[in-house]
């Protein structure tokens, strides 16, 4: 139970359903509909759509997501792979040959590939929802009308970041040309047109005809080698989930091209610690979480890419790589840091869970890659471009090389974790780069300090991202002193770490939510 002496946020409790996510009017509006007849899955989906104009920055229908769901009265865990292809005649060695060591990000057609997001939501629909596509977007359609009063964290990356959208991209996300202050409407009309297509026809409102003529237009128009035909074959994919055990307590994800193997990794390496023994927000924690992270992405950026290059996955999955991992690590003394495979961080996205009356679960991750993805957007409806591409690498023959028809090593992860047998929590972790280790962090803070979802997404956290260790203000300036004096590169990031959302199943009929202060959201439920 947290101090009320000192400002925080309490858990919410519901009994008949909830959603977690990181902006009031998506989790009104996923509750609305569940309340409305509609189960999870419907909720997600008008929730995460309504997150594209609510945080624009973070995610869009021009964007990719990944979906894992418990049907009600099962505890199977389905994934969709909701993330888009590379166009057919992109080529790495053309790439190569024009003088490129990396892949392009901003305003550059090359890391756009096709948007898989609201592929994936319409087979969603099609398969696991109740409602229909026409119920469920009826409240997005109307707040891309009417506008979204612009929320405070949502207002402060987008002055941060408006300086990537460049072109056509710029009339539709700016108000006259400036980044829209806290408390003003923002209104997307063109979206709501396309949103009303994609009601009434599906996927061919989006992926074919006058949609999908205007982004293969736009794209070509700045050099894109995208056709009609890369839009209209795109398709998501049902795969099956990975998992490993920490303690007893089962960490599911998606395979690849997703990098939940990365947490799961984690994880293993941290069984190799006492971390229990550990004081949860001094030094040692944080040191050892920092170098089972750099060996962990090491390994991740060595091995993971597109699906059906991979091979050195169950090297990832097996305790036995954790513990050989683990060997290597100094509690005393930083090891160097990896050097970063493509120069192209990126913070953070939006993620959602919603469970409903009959137990159903859902954790969809939904995002554009950087700060308003590629800064480009098509000319007629305002669709702005992910640039998750920018995740491909041009080394020759890697996994993750970029290619015709593939897709990239994706940093997203939603994913839930299961015990006894029984799924237990849906959770996510925003932040870019920092999801693998935000989730094997959430775990350790739930299973060996017993923090419940609430405490376990306000604690402090700390990340080393191929260089700095951004270290949050929660931790004292001893940590941060004694964590330098080890050898890290110690900063105080601009702002908080990511993000996350979770709810929590209990045997006793109650779901507990929590939701991230770093972020504009809370959890809702009735």
């Amino acid at each position: 139970m947290r101090d009320f002496h000192h400002p925080g946020r309490s858990a919410l409790y519901a009994e008949n359903g909830m959603c977690a996510t990181s902006h009031p009017l998506a989790a009104k509006v996923a509750v609305d509909i569940l309340q409305a007849g509609g189960n999870a899955v419907d909720a997600a989906i008008a929730g995460s759509v309504l997150l594209g104009l609510c945080e624009p920055a973070m995610t869009g229908i021009g964007g990719d997501c990944f979906a894992l769901i418990k049907p009600a009265g099962s505890e199977e865990i389905i994934a969709l792979n909701g993330s888009g292809r590379a166009p057919a005649a992109l080529s790495a060695a053309g790439m190569r040959a024009a003088g490129h060591s990396h892949m392009p990000l901003f305003g550059a057609p090359e890391p756009v590939t096709v948007p898989g997001a609201v592929d994936a939501f319409c087979r969603l629909s099609e398969d696991h929802g109740k409602l229909g596509l026409d119920a469920v977007l009826a409240p997005v359609i109307h707040y891309a009308e009417a506008g979204v009063p612009v929320a405070p964290r949502a207002a402060f990356d987008w002055k941060n970041h408006h300086g990537n959208l460049g072109g056509r991209a710029r009339d539709y996300y700016l108000i006259d040309g400036e980044p829209p202050c806290p408390g003003q409407l923002f209104r997307q009309p063109r979206q709501a047109e396309v949103l009303r297509k994609i009601a009434a026809e599906g996927r061919a409102g989006f992926y074919e005809g006058e949609v999908a003529e205007d982004m293969v237009a736009s794209l070509q128009a700045i050099g894109g080698v995208h056709t009609a035909d890369d839009f209209a074959g795109n398709r998501p994919d049902y795969t099956t989930p990975v998992s490993g055990f920490y303690k007893g307590v089962e960490l599911v994800e998606h395979p690849p091209n997703g990098q939940g193997a990365t947490a799961i990794l984690l994880n293993h390496i941290l069984a190799e610690f006492d971390i229990a023994a550990m004081d949860p927000w001094a030094t040692l924690r944080a040191h050892i979480e920092a170098e089972a992270t750099k060996l962990a992405y090491a390994t991740r950026d060595r091995i993971m890419g597109d699906a059906d290059h991979v091979t050195g996955l169950q090297e990832m999955l097996d305790p036995a790589t954790g513990k050989a991992l683990a060997a290597r690590i100094d509690p005393t003394r930083a090891m160097p840091c990896p050097p970063h495979p493509t120069e192209s961080p990126h913070k953070e996205t939006v993620y959602l869970t919603v469970v409903d009356r009959d137990r159903m679960a859902v954790s969809i991750i939904y995002s554009i890659f950087k700060d308003f993805g590629s800064g480009v957007a098509s000319d007629r409806f305002g669709i702005l471009f992910h640039n998750r591409g920018a995740g491909f690498r041009l080394d020759e023959g890697h996994p993750n090389e970029a290619g015709g028809g593939k897709r990239p090593m994706h940093t997203i992860i939603p994913a839930m974790l299961r015990q006894n047998g029984k799924v237990v929590m849906p959770f996510g972790v925003m932040g870019g780069q920092y999801q693998s280790t935000g989730h094997a962090r959430m775990v350790t803070n739930i299973v060996d300090f017993g923090l419940d979802p609430q405490a376990a997404i306000d604690a402090p956290r700390c990340f080393t991202e191929y260089g700095p260790m951004k270290v949050e203000k929660g931790y004292s300036d001893t940590v941060r002193r004694d964590l330098a004096e080890m050898g890290h590169d110690v900063v105080v990031p601009e702002t908080g770490i990511g993000g996350a959302q979770a709810i929590r199943i209990h045997d006793h009929g109650v779901l507990e939510g929590g939701s991230d202060p770093r972020k504009d959201g809370c959890a809702l439920g009735y």
